[in-house]
C-alpha cells in the first residue's frame, strides 16, 4: 500500500494515520479545522482542509490508486448524508481511489429489543442519524458499482478511549435509565477500532460488511458506572424510563431506547485481527489516566 488518503483525519483518523507513518506509507489527511490540520502536518502529514458542506468550496482532489477511508459524520438534521454525497460528487470527475472503506455505524439496525445482529441483518434504522448513514453507505456503494471500485463498510458501535470517556454526564450526575429497564448496548475501543480499519483495508474485499465491537455488550448504565468507578467518581441516579424521557436529552435517549447484541465474529474471523482491548475493564484501565488528567486540569 503506497498511498492513503484519510477524509476526516480526526480521534480514528490520526490512530489510522499514525500507524501507517510508521510503515513509511504517504497519508494524506483531510479535516475542516486549520489548527488541526497544522498539527498533522508538524508531525509529516500532507493535508487538505474542507468542511464537505459546500460541494462548491471542496478544493480539487487526486484520489487516484489511493486506498480512501471517509471517516466524515453525517451533518445534523435530514435523513441523508450531504456531505458523503458532497464527496462523491467531486471524486467522480477525477481518477479513482484503488479502495474505499466507509466507517459507518450499527445505527444502521433498527432497535431490536435486545436481539442479535449479524451484517445480514435488515438494516431498518429507528433514528435519523441511522438514516443518513445508511444513505452514505448506499451513495458509496451507488459509486463503487459505477466506477468499479471496491466498497468496504465498517458498522461501528460506540466508541470509547483516551479523551472518550462520558466525563460531562458523570460528573455532572445528569441521570441514567435503572438498570433493569436498560438494554444492551456495545462498544469498540479506538485503538481497537483504528487495527480493524487498517485490516479491513488490507484484507476486505468489495461488498465486504464487517460488525464492529469488543464482543462484550453491556447495557450503558452499566457502562456509565463502570467508567465512574474507574474515575473514582460518584456514580449517576438513576430514574424509570417514564422519567428519562422528561428529563434526558433527545441523543442519551435515543442511545439507552436502542438496544441490540452486535455479533462481531465475521470482524474476527476474516479479518483476522486480535482485538488489544477485549473487555470494557481492559479498555478503561488503558483509558483512565487521561481522563484523570483532564479532570485534574
Amino acid at each position: 500500500m503506497a498511498k492513503v488518503f484519510i477524509a476526516g483525519c480526526g480521534y480514528i483518523g490520526e490512530r489510522i494515520a499514525r500507524s501507517y507513518m510508521e510503515s513509511e506509507v504517504e497519508v494524506t489527511c483531510l479535516v475542516r479545522s486549520p489548527e488541526l490540520a497544522s498539527r498533522l502536518e508538524s508531525v509529516g502529514f500532507t493535508t487538505v482542509i474542507s468542511s464537505l458542506d459546500d460541494l462548491t468550496a471542496i478544493p480539487a482532489l487526486n484520489l487516484a490508486d489511493m486506498v480512501l477511508f471517509y471517516l466524515v459524520p453525517p451533518p445534523g438534521g435530514g435523513i441523508a448524508d450531504s456531505r458523503a454525497r458532497n464527496f462523491i460528487a467531486q471524486i467522480s470527475a477525477t481518477k479513482k481511489p484503488a479502495k474505499i472503506v466507509y466507517m459507518s455505524a450499527t445505527s444502521v439496525y433498527s432497535g431490536l429489543d435486545g436481539d442479535v445482529v449479524t451484517e445480514e441483518s435488515p438494516t431498518n434504522p429507528d433514528s435519523a442519524m441511522g438514516k443518513r448513514r445508511l444513505d452514505a453507505e448506499n451513495a458509496f456503494r451507488e459509486y463503487g458499482a459505477a466506477q468499479d471500485v471496491p466498497i468496504i463498510i465498517l458498522r461501528v458501535s460506540g466508541i470509547y478511549g483516551p479523551g472518550r470517556l462520558p466525563l460531562m454526564q458523570i460528573s455532572q450526575g445528569q441521570p441514567l435509565l435503572n438498570e433493569n429497564e436498560s438494554g444492551p448496548s456495545n462498544r469498540i475501543h479506538a485503538d481497537d477500532l483504528a487495527t480493524v480499519s487498517i485490516a479491513a483495508a488490507e484484507n476486505g474485499v468489495d461488498g465486504d460488511i464487517f460488525n464492529v465491537s469488543d464482543g462484550h455488550p453491556s447495557s450503558m448504565t452499566s457502562y456509565f458506572n463502570a467508567c465512574a468507578d474507574a474515575l473514582g467518581l460518584p456514580r449517576q441516579p438513576q430514574v424509570a424510563l417514564d422519567e428519562a424521557r422528561r428529563v434526558m436529552s433527545p441523543l442519551m435517549l435515543s442511545y439507552v431506547s436502542q438496544t441490540r447484541i452486535v455479533d462481531n465474529r465475521k470482524m474476527l474471523e476474516r479479518l483476522k485481527v486480535k482485538l488489544r482491548y477485549e473487555s470494557l475493564t481492559e479498555g478503561l484501565a488503558a483509558a483512565v489516566p487521561d481522563s484523570k488528567d483532564r479532570l485534574a486540569k
